[in-house]
């Protein structure tokens, strides 16, 4: 079989599991607004319609937690392909949903995979690429995931239109069924065409499969050169990172709870738990409320434009984040999210007034009467979208993926995205009703949250760009404030195997990329 290995390739085609989040996110937010969906499951508000909607993440959380048991057993590459099938399992049952009860049990199934694929597609990216692209490329799992949503929201739209329309009392079940089914399609994709994609040079490793790890590096990183030196010095920096692991630390568990990798597993989870306290998925979830809050008359359409927003706005991310780092998107994130948040909360308390309107009973609170509030409240939400996308939403699941050794990977990053899942959940059952409840007063409950994730990420998260995986425990010895000064020593590996003063190990013998020292009947078979 045919195996592709362009790091690109690999990169963004794996990705599609992070845009099944995405379709996930739409698949609901998109039929709340239709008659069908109302008719059909009761009109479902408050608690009911929050139940609903956190069943995805409350099978997200329990995917997310089984994830590193199949990673570290079955390889990366197939946990994906689980997923996928999972995926397909789950969006089967939401298209025959005859009640709530199986709508919410395909939700679960759908959830279970998306919180294995949201562990593991940025272990396998980031196992996969060079230092010097990481971030690019883990960032397309956060744009794949706003395509889901994006492609999920138009299809949605689309099928709203039938059976008479979303404002059609009699409207029938078409308006849901058709998205939900069409979900199967991106599953079915992923799980034939991760089939074509090698496995992760590292996992590989960790498996004493060297031969098989040594030429895969090669393919990916040398153009099929096992004796290239960069090939060679990052196999030789694989080999000795596995090697201190393993004559350090007596299993995995025990690894995860040693003073300096908690320290690296609480900023995961904190990372990941500052993404949704931020208000971000709230805003994607119930877009729809929000928007009829501000007195938006087409609140469908209106929402659209916010989608597009985040496909646009992550590309930014893509290119620049491996020059201008981790750190500063965190931070200028965060500040930037907290401002919006805190302008529209203002906005709506100081124009807003208790709805008076029984046909919006989703919706307490209303700005009606005053155009330039309602547009200030659209464009915040368009602000907040944006800074989201350029900062905080690729590098929630870029740093996490990259901060921890080899022998606890999958297992670190399935308890960081477990906390994203777990308030994921939280918070999709709960806002509803806080919505109800406190209406404007929500907005500034988020953007405390973003003003406590700005501080604590300045204490708590150094910068992790231009280093590669196995040199993560040389990152966090010094302040996260602090400039780092020192550079890769992957370089410098590099070059001293290109002058032959190094020499690198592998399994078949000693070899160099100083080829002319090497004669043909003496260089290693790998």
């Amino acid at each position: 079989m045919k195996t592709f290995y362009n790091v690109y390739a690999i990169c963004g085609f794996a990705a599609i599991g992070g845009g099944l989040f995405g379709f996930d996110i739409s698949s609901m937010s998109g039929v709340l607004g239709t008659n069908g969906y109302k008719n059909y499951f009761g009109n479902p508000t408050g608690y009911h319609q929050g139940g609903i909607t956190a069943s995805m993440p409350a099978g997200s959380l329990v995917g997310a937690l089984a994830s590193s048991f199949l990673a570290d057993r079955l390889s990366r590459k197939t946990t994906i392909q689980i997923a996928a099938l999972i995926w397909i399992i789950g969006a089967l049952l939401q298209t025959a949903a005859n009640g709530v009860a199986l709508l919410c049990v395909g939700r679960v199934v759908a959830g279970v995979c998306v919180g294995i694929a949201s562990s593991i597609v940025p272990v396998y990216q980031s196992e996969i690429a060079p230092k010097e692209i990481r971030g690019r490329v883990v960032s397309l799992q956060q744009w794949a995931i706003t395509w889901g949503i994006l492609i999920q929201y138009f299809i949605q739209l689309g099928a709203s239109n039938v059976d008479g329309g979303p404002k059609d009392p009699n409207q029938g079940t078409s308006s849901f069924r058709i998205p939900w089914g069409i979900q199967m399609v991106p599953g079915f994709i992923l799980l034939v065409g991760m089939f074509f994609f090698p496995n992760s040079p590292r996992w590989l490793a960790s498996k004493d499969r060297w031969e098989e790890s040594l030429q895969t590096l090669a393919h990916l990183h040398g153009g099929g050169d096992v004796n290239h030196p960069k090939v060679l010095a990052e196999y030789q920096q694989i080999q000795d990172a596995l090697t201190f692991e393993r004559e350090h630390a007596s299993t995995s568990y025990a690894a995860l709870v040693e003073p300096k990798i908690l320290k690296r597993v609480v900023l995961g989870m904190s990372i990941q738990m500052w993404s949704q306290l931020c208000g971000m998925n709230i805003m994607m979830y119930y877009i729809v409320y929000i928007m009829k809050g501000a007195g938006i008359a087409d609140e469908l359409v209106t929402s659209s434009i916010q989608y597009v927003i985040n496909v646009t706005m992550t590309l930014p991310a893509i290119v620049w984040l491996d020059r201008t780092g981790r750190r500063p998107s965190l931070l200028a994130g965060s500040f930037g999210m907290m401002t919006f948040l805190f302008i529209s909360g203002a906005i709506q308390a100081a124009y807003g007034r208790p709805n008076d309107d029984p046909a919006l009973k989703e919706i307490s609170w209303i700005v009606k009467g005053h155009p330039s509030a309602s547009k200030g409240i659209v464009a915040c939400s368009y602000l907040f979208v944006a800074t989201f996308a350029t900062t905080w939403g690729p590098v929630s699941w870029t740093y996490p993926s990259e901060i921890f050794p080899a022998k606890v990977r999958a297992k670190a990053v399935s308890l960081a995205t477990a906390s994203n899942w777990t308030w994921n959940m939280a918070l999709a059952f709960g806002v509803p009703p806080l919505l109800w409840s406190i209406n404007w007063k929500m907005y500034m409950i988020f953007a405390t949250f973003n003003g406590l994730a700005l501080i604590h990420m300045y204490f708590a998260a150094p910068e992790t760009k231009g280093r590669t995986l196995e040199e993560m425990d040389l990152v966090f010895e010094i302040p996260a404030w602090k400039t780092q000064t020192t550079a890769s020593t992957l370089e410098q590996l590099t070059r001293d195997i290109e002058t032959g003063e190094l020499k690198v190990e592998t399994k078949h013998g000693v070899t160099t990329s100083h080829r002319e020292t090497i004669e043909p009947d003496t260089a290693p078979r790998v």
